[in-house]
């Protein structure tokens, strides 16, 4: 019997995620279906027991509902714990087992696809939201020298800090105030998605740094076109890797198995022009 597993975000007709686990089962011969489903903001937790109710193995979950996905596990894992928040859930009976693969799938992206050791860097992470919530454990275990945080409200960024202090100290300050200059710095502000750049010094990027905007599939971004002006030698990418490290960590979750991931980043990737 062919198993069903899902997104659920809202909006969630741009996902890439039914592509990517169609191509990940079809290369390792497993028995599956994956849809995308439109969430119903405020009604998650409903979707969620619709979908375990009609025989579903497993979900994503994408915007908005991270949080909402997190109230409802039975069983988070200790990422999920840090993160507050969760991408990928499993059923085991009236079990609700649930794990955040963002900040893994990100971290691999970046050691292995990209070949860019972070133990020893200067780390700077733009944004305070959940999308840093869910990256600063993996990245923490990763050793680099010193992870700051930059954010428009300083307030929210030492609370964010703050709530993290268990795992690794963070530097913050407001995205002026940044000490530059860094090794790495990812963009996990939502400014690409509306054409702008985080007003961030040039001084922040090192010579030969690896500039890494989060989102994807948007071409050369603002934050990577500035990154290339204050360092011609700088390292730009966007998020697809992440995007489908995150994915190939949740099948194997799921299924025991974890497929290759080149081919998939090939496919979905758009060039930076």
């Amino acid at each position: 019997m062919t198993d069903r597993y899902a997104v659920i975000g809202h909006p969630i007709s741009h996902s890439k995620s039914p592509l990517i686990h169609s191509l990940f089962a079809q290369a390792t011969a497993q028995d599956l279906e994956y849809t995308a489903i439109e969430g119903h903001p405020g009604a998650f937790a409903q979707d969620l027991a619709d979908f375990q109710r009609s025989g579903g193995k497993g979900l994503n979950i994408t915007l908005p509902f991270k949080v909402d996905a997190y109230a409802c596990a039975t069983h988070p894992s200790d990422r999920a714990r840090i993160a507050g928040a969760v991408n990928a859930i499993k059923f085991d009976g009236d079990r609700v087992l649930a794990d955040n693969f963002d900040g893994v799938g990100l971290m691999r992206d970046v050691e292995h696809n990209l070949g860019i050791p972070i133990r020893n860097k200067r780390v700077l992470i733009l944004g305070a939201g959940g999308a840093t919530r869910g990256l600063i454990e993996p990245l923490m275990a990763c050793q680099p020298a010193q992870v700051w945080m930059a954010n428009r409200t300083l307030s929210n960024a030492q609370a964010l800090a703050n709530d993290l202090a268990g795992v690794g100290h963070i530097n913050t300050s407001t995205f002026a105030g940044v000490d530059g200059p860094f090794d790495i710095v990812f963009n996990a502000t939502s400014a690409s998605l509306t054409g702008e750049a985080p007003p961030l010094p040039p001084q922040a990027i090192g010579s030969g740094a690896l500039a890494y905007d989060l989102v994807y599939g948007k071409g050369l971004t603002p934050f990577l076109k500035f990154a290339q002006q204050a360092c011609p030698d700088v390292v730009v990418t966007d998020g697809v890797g992440m995007l489908v490290e995150q994915a190939a960590e949740a099948f194997a979750w799921w299924r025991g198995v974890r497929p290759d991931t080149a081919e998939v980043i090939q496919r979905l990737t758009v060039p930076l022009i």
